[in-house]
């Protein structure tokens, strides 16, 4: 379980372009899998292990993400109302325990323009990154324990998805070439569920992709190493993934559903 405070940033600021039949009324993180919002899925699995700590970094939408969670407690509860006084009585607390920042960083900013604004929130202790349209039944513990043991910068969690994506070149446990999304298929992805030094962060140095130079130069640094999961991971790129994810939901086998 979690043990000192590790917040858990969560990038939520992108179009969702490629999911625009859903896309177009609302931000990517809010689309629905069985009722509730990816976004609460992802945040479900990581408060499973303890960690209860959210930073959002908002842009295309966000403001919808804000309201969201300023309605979370008043709509997610069990309640009395007295219409006499308007006096509101919550009938039982089955609130999560989530403390959640919700942060502008710009509707066109990039992952790690984004990051860059964070750091203040992040703090100056280990944090966890991931995206917010990806759900896996990644073993947290052991995520942040290999991240300890390695004493990297920076821990990515790689999978193995549909090969539409980039590839991994592995040495040892250390990242030897990241590439994102290129034609180059060599069963191993970028799944998110990173574990960061703050020092990583120093590797931003513009708005740029956290994808593309920063963690090009931590792996030619040898300062980013990849947690293999073989078991479920999936993002909801497109109106087929989303599909897939609310079939396994509504089958009661959605594998990343840990709590």
């Amino acid at each position: 379980m979690a043990d000192a405070r590790i917040p858990v940033v969560i990038l939520c600021g992108g179009a969702g372009t490629r999911l625009s039949e859903e896309t177009q009324t609302r931000p990517k993180p809010l689309v629905e899998i069985g009722g509730r919002p990816i976004l609460w899925h992802i945040m479900k699995h990581y408060s499973r292990y303890g960690f209860n700590e959210f930073v959002l970094a908002l842009g295309h939408k966000g403001d919808q993400i804000k309201r969201y969670f300023l309605d979370y407690h008043a709509v997610g509860q069990d309640m009395t109302i007295s219409l006499q006084d308007g006096q509101v009585a919550p009938l039982n607390n089955k609130i999560e325990p989530w403390k959640v920042h919700l942060v502008d960083t710009g509707e066109a900013t990039l992952t790690g323009g984004r990051l860059r604004q964070l750091q203040p929130l992040i703090g100056d202790g280990t944090f966890m990154l991931t995206y917010g349209d990806g759900v896996g039944n990644i073993p947290l513990d052991e995520l942040l324990a290999f991240h300890r043991s390695r004493g990297a910068l920076a821990t990515l969690t790689a999978v193995r998805p549909p090969a539409r994506f980039g590839a991994l070149e592995f040495e040892g446990d250390k990242i030897r070439h990241f590439k994102e999304k290129s034609t180059l298929h060599e069963g191993w992805i970028n799944g998110g569920f990173f574990v960061v030094e703050p020092a990583a962060l120093k590797y931003i140095e513009s708005d740029v992709m956290w994808e593309h130079a920063p963690m090009e130069a931590l792996a030619s640094d040898g300062q980013l190493v990849a947690y293999r999961h073989e078991q479920f991971w999936q993002c909801m790129d497109t109106l087929r993934d989303l599909r897939y994810l609310e079939s396994l939901w509504d089958a009661g086998r959605a594998p990343w559903k840990t709590w």
